[in-house]
């Protein structure tokens, strides 16, 4: 499972980072610490199709795109 961690980036970049992520396949984890990139990576991956689970870690959040 490829994995990118988006922590510490502002939006758009943890959106970007996904974007170039997927097109080397699913599943991809996404890390990352806010829920602003939480909501933008989630709209973005299931607008293109992409089924999305996440989960809170500690302070931080864990996104499953698959």
């Amino acid at each position: 499972m490829n994995q990118i961690d988006a922590r510490g980036y502002s939006c758009p970049e943890p959106v970007l980072m996904t974007k170039k992520a997927l097109e080397q396949g699913t599943p991809l984890t996404v890390l990352v610490d806010s829920e602003t990139p939480l909501q933008n990576i989630r709209r973005f991956a299931t607008n293109n199709g992409y089924q999305v689970s996440w989960k809170a870690v500690g302070e931080d959040y864990e996104l499953t795109i698959s």
